[in-house]
């Protein structure tokens, strides 16, 4: 993706905040555990990008002490909304507004792959304690399901794009989104994980759910409206799909380095 296009979606997401507060996933706690390995209460963690604090939320829950950073107002606001105990500010991970040396960890939940790494690299590692730990998440769907590829194949790449099945996240994320210019030699070498997850959808808040893509988010209003409906069909020829509520199959998905 070229720089002004991946400009373009990373800032997308703010006119949706609401509809992504609602529909997005939040993730399994499991795949938190990992990717900080296995937290201790009040592990100081620096939740970057957090949008409207999806992971947030579960880093709290696993009683981590957690700072979230969002460059996005109306996410912000979203976040701050949902989770007003949590500090919470204004910044991005190309400017991280934290003292040097001043979290165990920093973790992003589906935002990753939206940073400048030779700038958001050193920046990461200038925060982190050394030892500390880098970890991306992404909730993907699992495409081994029968209908959830058929879904993947309906919906297009701007719905379901290149990280959001299990063995296109793993090729995409191998080394792609580790810190380089400036950074590499800060970190060590990447560890990957992925772990079951699962959403209660029906065909309307699944159809939501996509709508909240970046990719869908910067369609033209006709396109878009022509690749919704094209899923609503596909859900509802689907007998796993077509009536009431159903778990959508999904992996919470982890890319893990240790700042050296």
């Amino acid at each position: 993706m070229k720089q002004d296009e991946r400009l373009l979606h990373a800032s997308s997401f703010g006119a949706a905040a609401t509809a992504y507060a609602a529909h997005r996933p939040d993730y399994a706690q499991a795949a938190v555990r990992w990717a900080l390995d296995e937290p201790v209460p009040g592990l100081r963690v620096l939740d970057l990008g957090a949008g409207t604090g999806k992971l947030t939320a579960t880093l709290v829950a696993v009683g981590a002490d957690v700072t979230a950073v969002e460059p996005d107002p109306a996410m912000l606001t979203e976040l701050r909304r949902a989770l007003p105990d949590v500090r919470a500010l204004p910044g991005s991970a190309e400017a991280i507004p934290l003292p040097d040396a001043s979290v165990d960890a920093v973790v992003a939940g589906n935002a990753m792959h939206w940073f400048d790494m030779a700038v958001a690299g050193p920046e990461i590692a200038r925060v982190l304690v050394p030892g500390g730990i880098l970890a991306g998440l992404w909730n993907v769907m699992d495409d081994r399901v029968d209908w959830v590829a058929g879904l993947a194949r309906v919906s297009g790449s701007a719905a379901i794009g290149p990280r959001d099945t299990p063995a296109s996240w793993r090729a995409e994320t191998a080394d792609a989104h580790l810190p380089k210019t400036g950074g590499a030699a800060r970190f060590g070498s990447p560890e990957q994980a992925e772990f079951p997850h699962g959403q209660r959808r029906t065909a309307d808040s699944l159809v939501a759910t996509l709508a909240t893509r970046a990719g869908m988010l910067v369609m033209p209003e006709q396109e878009h409206e022509i690749a919704l409906a094209r899923i609503r069909t596909f859900l509802a020829s689907k007998p796993e799909t077509a009536d009431g509520e159903f778990t959508l199959p999904m992996l919470t998905c982890v890319l893990r380095v240790r700042r050296l």
